[in-house]
């Protein structure tokens, strides 16, 4: 197939770009030591592909953050370099989102990188001698876990029209699945690698991962993530089966959680998400709705601070920059206990277990000082409550388009311009074709 070679040729050379910058920590995966890894990898190097997969994870997530960030209308990308942000993403002028442009191509040839490297430390360890058979089930548990997040992205973009779930074989990549077999595929594969991690005995070398960052933890990272995937599946008594075996708890941090981490170090990279306050010319400005749809006290609005003055571009403007990421060093959460509380929140008011719910829900509210609250026990008044708490709980970590997709509100999206689209989902990217 002309295209299974082509996604894979551009994926391998940009793991060669990406990896030879890394020498020190990750290696080259596709030179001649690619059969060192798979014929007998030692612990050691086990370890460098896992650290290589973290790395990677991190990889045009911006990219990411600003497509869903956008039609979401969480806020917009003023570039004066790079229009198609304001005009493709918004559908400005009649254009339309473009199967070759970059606010696809690139977010999905990097999760999809991230999933080769995924299944080469699958293949290692599984043919290893050299490590213990609870050792081989740490490795392949965290491989299938990441592998499923990242496919999970890549879904999430392209919606209806789906992803392949098994792309092992690169001259032999599976076909494409619907969006329901997408999220049945990637939930098995979180199964599978529960199983793995539940009989596994590894310390991994993740510096994003802090106290998960072994077997155990890996574990409730791993449910945390099938507990997002049963919520998109409507699967509401999976997601709190999930939740009790994650790190779930309303007692503790909202911040709790595993991250994407960035430095300054050699062969490290920055959060490109990070645009400094008060700039001209590049910036990350947040929706006006934001500030006027907040309610009066909540402290997120610290997550979208005022502009000494409004910036503006092609008839759009806001007063306010995006205030997430506050430095180039600055975290980026795959998955944390404030959106755990929420998706908890979420099960119970499509369970009807109203008082739960709202439990759940003023944990959050008193955590961003709100007072508790006052509404209707409804599922309508409850899931708009929850969908308030999400945006700004939330707020530019990659949900809230997906949101408003799954509860059929897209319709609720603010359009700015005459003639603006909020688009469903992206195309598939032209080498897919």
């Amino acid at each position: 197939m002309k295209h299974s070679k082509y996604i894979y040729t551009t994926i391998a050379m940009a793991m060669a770009i990406f990896l030879s910058a890394c020498k020190k920590d990750y290696g080259n995966l596709n030179s001649p030591t690619i059969e060192q890894f798979l014929g007998n990898a030692s612990k050691s190097e086990l370890n460098n592909l896992v650290s290589g997969t973290e790395s990677g994870m991190r990889n045009n997530m911006a990219f990411y953050l600003d497509d869903v960030g956008t039609i979401g209308r969480e806020g917009y990308r003023f570039s004066g370099s790079e229009p198609r942000y304001v005009t493709d993403l918004l559908g400005a002028n009649d254009a339309s989102l473009s199967s070759s442009n970059f606010y696809i191509t690139n977010p999905w040839a990097a999760r999809y990188r991230v999933v080769k490297n995924c299944n080469t430390l699958i293949q290692a360890a599984t043919n290893s001698t050299l490590i213990t058979s609870g050792e081989k089930s740490g490795y392949i548990g965290f491989a299938r876990t990441i592998k499923a997040y990242q496919l999970l992205l890549n879904l999430n973009l392209t919606y209806t029209k789906g992803i392949r779930i098994n792309v092992t074989d690169p001259d032999n990549l599976g076909a494409f699945v619907s969006y329901d077999d997408g999220l049945s595929g990637i939930a098995s594969i979180l199964d599978s690698a529960k199983t793995d991690l539940g009989t596994a005995s590894v310390a991994f070398p993740l510096a994003g991962f802090n106290s998960f960052n072994d077997a155990p933890g890996l574990l409730k990272v791993n449910r945390a993530i099938a507990a997002r995937v049963a919520a998109y599946r409507k699967k509401w008594d999976d997601v709190l089966t999930a939740l009790n075996e994650s790190f779930f708890d309303v007692t503790k941090d909202f911040n709790l959680g595993v991250n994407q981490v960035f430095g300054t170090g050699s062969g490290d990279q920055l959060n490109s998400m990070f645009i400094p306050k008060n700039q001209n010319g590049e910036v990350r400005v947040a929706h006006a709705s934001y500030a006027t749809d907040i309610k009066n006290g909540d402290d997120r609005i610290n997550k979208a601070t005022l502009r000494n003055s409004t910036a503006s571009l092609n008839g759009l403007s806001s007063d306010r920059d995006v205030w997430v990421y506050t430095s180039s060093t600055a975290a980026m959460p795959i998955i944390r206990n404030e959106e755990l509380i929420l998706l908890y929140a979420e099960a119970k008011i499509n369970n009807s277990s109203f008082p739960d719910a709202i439990t759940a829900l003023n944990v959050i509210r008193r955590g961003h000082n709100l007072a508790p609250y006052a509404g209707a026990s409804t599922t309508d008044a409850l899931l708009t409550e929850l969908l308030y708490e999400r945006r700004y709980s939330l707020f530019y970590e990659g949900h809230r388009w997906i949101d408003m997709r799954r509860y059929n509100k897209l319709a609720d999206l603010p359009i700015d311009r005459t003639g603006d689209d909020v688009w469903t989902e992206f195309p598939l990217p032209v080498t897919e074709q």
